[in-house]
């Protein structure tokens, strides 16, 4: 009798506690349940993602994130890596309804047990969809109450979503240590290596890591990691997820990390900062920062370090001529000075470049210490570059001796050497001992360059400046200056626009405007202080006449030539006076190299671009820069169909054959004008030299058929140049144009010589280049000059004649060959 009143008392003692429990349920969802999160938001959630940039070889060569995750869709998550997750953190997961009531008893009774033995942490129950509530609902206040919110927003996931998304979005934000949220983030941070390569025991591992990364940290506490990996595997094995040979396999490795290899695998952030400012003008900052979008850049990795390298090559070129400016730092060698060298701040962007300290000086050479201990030799060979630099961009006496550069404690840059330059040209360089070093110095002039497809627009480089470290201002595309002769051809394109030809002859004589009164006049001259005479327009290019240039800019309006640079994009609203024509407006590299690109491409419109394609997070398209249709394009094989060929839907902003012309005329530019250093490349180039008064701002803009090239280089607060060592001021032809021709070298090397594309209906007659008259036997300069059907000649006068000027009659010129009265812009 007793003890079944034992039984009945414990029945009741259960209905009770069942009836309590009850109770307490349907109080704490009346109580909590209306103030609950929106837990519907999860069906549709998208958890902030990394935006990735690759370069047009599929390189990754950016990411942008406030979060570094990679979301990766279940049906893509590794079944091994799903089974480690369920099996160290829920291992009821597929069964519970939200909660696990086994586990919660489980983990009363052990935290009464902690009590009772004098405390200690309490251990948790929280099922997988509880910390997907608190992680994306609730707060991580550590109360009963916040618990019991979690539980009720469990049940309530867990009777919307299936385990299949509850699960997705537990793994994917996650955050595991290393800065990375979810589980692919981690494999790549970790391990180096996509989630579908990850190994058993490196999931084990990230399956770890959820409930503290710090204490699993796979170096500083090894063993403890170690152990919390083998542990899952044990769990793994006891739910069946592996085999115990599989078990055994995985624990008996050791747990090794890779760091994961740079981002950005071509140094190109002036690039990748302007895709930034791209996709944030078309989706805003938080889709680029938060969306996941996949996006394909214009960028072709190798152009790029070719054009990276050619623009340092050189500002350094520049640098150098004008002098040295000094050591980054002196130390007092009485003190630590091996702890002082390692405190000195290195300027941006010097890499490979390396810091030394001059320790003493002997015959012939420095002796140097690094902040390694290395020691080194600085030979004055390597410094006699380095005269003192003077105010003007002067520099001071040669340089005789070791001391007339650096002295004692001086911190210098150097770069290791291996050979001495020989002494002349094409001799053998003698091999320097090991640890030679070279003087260095980071150039205080920048510059930009810029390589696109003339065809598309496509931006295939980009450098802005000497390092993007040093300044992010972009040189290519922020920086407005004047461009100088660069604007010429869009001079001669308007008049040949307007019925004037190539071998249209115009006065290179004086040219004085008068611009009322009590105003200076203006007297353009050109470069040389020198007057030609009447000479074929293609001379005006090709030698770069300012004078010719203003006279033909006279004769056709400029307004015409206002609305063709405009129509090109090089300026909107240029002032319609006759000094813009000589370049005294302003535009950027990136705008005239587009403009100059439209010239070889026939005068077909184009729009430069940084951004082929963008893909959401779901991989749909959302945006595409070539959005020709193509009837035939989308196929998943090839059998033996026609190629598809898209439309050319490109604006034909001028005459094909006009733009043919001017091309041609800047081919001599190249062959025999001031860009005819560019000819030693030995293919077919064409482009124009740009020079504005005092030399404060130099270009070299061109073009091969498939392939236009921009170049500035300047000072960023406008100042001049100053003159060559070898005598001349500075000019385009001698900063820009060399790094023009550095680059092409490169970019050209292994292309075929390909000719420009002369266009259909152009006429192709042989003038005479130096006076524009049909070629004769005798005639030493040969041009093929292009004109369009009815305007080529047919006598010995080729041409019209554009004489006078503002001040008076053509015949009131000088003689060809006499001096002018001011310089101009080159």
């Amino acid at each position: 009798m007793h003890f079944w009143r034992v039984i009945a008392g414990l029945l009741g003692l259960g209905v009770l506690g069942g009836v309590v429990a009850a109770g307490a349920v349907v109080y704490a969802l009346w109580h909590y349940g209306p103030t609950l999160p929106d837990y519907k938001q999860l069906v549709d959630y998208e958890p902030p993602t990394a935006t990735r940039v690759h370069a047009g070889d599929g390189r990754l060569i950016a990411e942008y994130a406030t979060e570094n995750r990679v979301f990766v869709p279940i049906t893509a998550i590794p079944k091994r890596v799903k089974d480690a997750f369920v099996a160290a953190e829920d291992q009821r997961f597929y069964s519970h309804f939200g909660v696990d009531l086994v586990g919660l008893f489980r983990a009363v009774l052990t935290n009464i047990n902690i009590q009772l033995k004098g405390g200690g942490r309490p251990v948790g129950a929280s099922t997988i969809t509880q910390q997907v509530a608190k992680n994306f609902l609730l707060t991580n206040e550590v109360s009963i109450e916040r618990k019991i919110k979690e539980a009720i927003l469990a049940i309530r996931i867990e009777r919307t979503l299936s385990k299949e998304r509850i699960l997705e979005l537990y793994l994917n934000e996650i955050y595991l240590g290393y800065g990375s949220y979810g589980v692919a983030a981690a494999a790549l941070n970790y391990f180096d290596k996509p989630l579908d390569a990850v190994t058993v025991e490196e999931a084990a591992y990230l399956a770890a890591l959820p409930k503290a990364p710090n204490n699993y940290h796979p170096v500083r506490k090894y063993d403890a990691a170690v152990g919390r990996r083998d542990w899952v595997v044990g769990r793994m094995l006891v739910e069946r997820f592996i085999s115990a040979e599989e078990a055994s396999a995985a624990t008996a490795v050791p747990l090794q990390v890779r760091p994961p290899r740079a981002v950005l695998s071509v140094e190109a952030r002036y690039f990748v900062e302007e895709v930034r400012r791209e996709l944030a003008n078309k989706f805003g900052i938080g889709d680029v920062n938060e969306g996941g979008l996949s996006v394909r850049s214009t960028l072709d990795s190798d152009l790029q370090e070719m054009a990276r390298l050619s623009l340092r090559e050189g500002l350094i070129a520049y640098d150098r001529r004008h002098g040295y400016r000094g050591p980054v730092a002196n130390l007092d060698l009485t003190g630590d000075w091996r702890a002082a060298l390692g405190s000195v701040e290195a300027p941006p962007g010097i890499e490979p470049w390396r810091l030394a300290v001059v320790t003493k000086l002997e015959s012939g050479k420095a002796v140097l210490a690094l902040a390694d201990g290395m020691p080194g030799a600085l030979p004055l060979a390597e410094m006699r570059w380095a005269r003192k630099a003077l105010e003007d961009q002067a520099r001071g006496p040669a340089v005789k001796k070791v001391s007339d550069v650096v002295a004692v404690g001086d911190v210098v840059l150097v770069e290791p050497v291996l050979f001495k330059q020989p002494a002349e040209e094409g001799g053998n360089p003698e091999p320097y001992p090991p640890g030679t070093f070279a003087l260095r110095q980071v150039p205080a002039v920048s510059g930009g360059i810029v390589a696109l497809d003339p065809h598309t627009g496509r931006v295939l480089a980009m450098q802005g400046g000497w390092s993007f470290d040093q300044s992010e201002f972009n040189r290519a595309t922020q920086a407005l200056r004047q461009p100088g002769s660069a604007i010429k051809p869009f001079v001669y394109l308007t008049a040949l626009e307007n019925g004037f030809t190539p071998a249209t002859m115009i006065l290179d004589a004086p040219f004085v405007l008068d611009q009322g009164p009590g105003k200076k006049k203006w007297k353009p001259a050109n470069f040389s202080r020198k007057f030609y005479g009447p000479s074929p327009m293609r001379v005006g290019i090709e030698r770069s006449r300012n004078l010719m240039t203003v006279r033909l800019a006279q004769a056709v309006g400029m307004p015409a030539v206002v609305e063709t640079v405009a129509d090109f994009g090089i300026m909107k609203n240029m002032p319609e006076q006759l000094s813009m024509a000589l370049g005294a407006g302003e535009t950027n590299l990136i705008d005239i190299t587009a403009a100059y690109a439209m010239l070889v491409n026939g005068g077909k419109r184009i729009e430069p671009t940084v951004i082929d394609r963008v893909q959401d997070r779901h991989g749909k398209t959302i945006f595409k820069h070539d959005n020709r249709p193509c009837t035939g394009c989308q196929v998943s094989a090839w059998n033996k169909q026609d190629r598809p060929a898209p439309p050319d839907t490109r604006e034909q902003i001028v005459d094909p054959i006009s733009a043919f012309q001017v091309t041609s005329m800047l081919e001599g530019v190249v062959q025999r004008g001031t860009g005819r250093r560019i000819r030693e490349v030995g293919k077919p180039l064409a482009g124009k030299t740009g020079t504005t008064n005092d030399s404060r701002d130099t270009w070299f803009v061109g073009f091969s058929p498939d392939l236009a090239v921009g170049v500035f280089v300047g000072f960023d607060t406008p100042i001049p140049l100053g003159r060559q060592p070898w005598g001349g001021q500075e000019t385009g032809s001698s900063v820009a144009a060399p790094i023009f021709k550095s680059f092409v070298a490169k970019a050209l090397k292994d292309k075929p010589a390909i000719p420009f594309r002369t266009p259909p209906g152009a006429r192709l007659v042989r003038l005479d280049g130096e006076t524009g008259q049909l070629a004769g036997s005798a005639t030493k300069t040969v041009i093929k000059e292009a004109f369009k059907p009815g305007t080529e000649p047919t006598g010995a006068a080729a041409g019209i004649f554009i004489g006078g000027s503002a001040a008076g009659p053509a015949g009131s010129a000088p003689a060809p060959g006499s001096t002018g009265e001011s310089t101009g812009l080159y």
